[in-house]
């Protein structure tokens, strides 16, 4: 474990404001589909997502992150135009009724990113890193947005056959360094580092990086942990991710020891309590 939770000191330019994530902040989820893997995030309709984002913010969240195509492993490939129409009208709304509240655009899709910037995003979320498409660095460098790099394999259709690794650790910090350094040859240089959890990785593969993911703070950048509901914890606890919020706030609260500076969650209100927990702790041993 670090010494010192805090020691990755950046800030991160958000549109006009800047962010500073030495204290770390929630990442509340919207999701725009009818297949996402928790049942209760899924939102159908722009009214919604504007109340869920609402009370999301309410409860402490900084950054609103909106996707439109369920990454679940197996999920259904939806289309291009499909993903612009679930997820652009929400942008545009959320933006209209909470504005300066920072929007991230979860897609792998370029035009899909593209259209999210130009309506008011101020962030890219890539579950693909820009593996799949690495236009998406230039349009981090255009817009002058952060860019979440993800560690993943393949797509959702075929993530979980593709588990085999020489060295988990050792992988991961690698493949996430070598994007890093295609986004600096694309012009993009403000990134955020997100191992990846559920994504081609098993559930003992998940709790080893759990474990050891203060070994990411040699790349230097924020990183970014997204636990919420995910199978290591439902799987572990034999149970639904209905059921999963008391195991994803235990997890939140390692990951923010291990170094994490954002988390992505379904559930912020219990996420923002367990910065405040883990703010408290760090504050007695200065």
């Amino acid at each position: 474990m670090q010494n010192k939770p805090f020691s990755v000191n950046k800030t991160l330019r958000l549109g006009s404001a800047l962010m500073d994530l030495n204290i770390p902040k929630v990442m509340g989820v919207i999701n725009v589909t009818p297949d996402s893997f928790f049942s209760d995030s899924r939102t159908q309709n722009v009214t919604q997502a504007c109340k869920n984002a609402e009370r999301m913010v309410e409860a402490g969240a900084s950054i609103i992150d909106i996707g439109g195509y369920s990454t679940r492993p197996g999920a259904t490939e939806i289309s291009l135009e499909e993903e612009i129409d679930r997820t652009i009208p929400v942008i545009r709304a959320i933006q209209n009724s909470l504005s300066g509240i920072p929007l991230s655009i979860d897609t792998f899709r370029f035009e899909v990113a593209k259209q999210a910037l130009d309506t008011g995003a101020v962030m890219i979320n890539d579950i693909t890193g820009g593996v799949l498409d690495e236009r998406m660095f230039k349009l981090s460098a255009e817009y002058h947005v952060p860019y979440i790099i993800m560690h993943s394999r393949g797509t959702p259709q075929t993530m979980q056959s593709l588990t085999d690794y020489e060295n988990l650790m050792n992988d991961i910090i690698l493949h996430l360094k070598i994007q890093i350094e295609r986004g600096h040859q694309h012009g993009a240089y403000d990134f955020i580092i997100d191992p990846g959890f559920g994504f081609a990785k098993t559930v003992d593969q998940n709790f080893t990086l759990l474990n050891k993911l203060e070994c990411l703070s040699i790349l230097d950048r924020p990183i970014l942990a997204g636990l919420s509901r995910k199978s290591m914890i439902w799987k572990t606890l034999d149970c639904m991710p209905e059921q999963a919020l008391n195991g994803t706030t235990a997890l939140n609260m390692t990951a923010l020891l291990k170094g994490a500076s954002i988390l992505r969650v379904h559930d912020v209100p219990e996420a923002t309590e367990c910065v405040k927990l883990f703010c408290k702790l760090v504050s007695t041993n200065q």
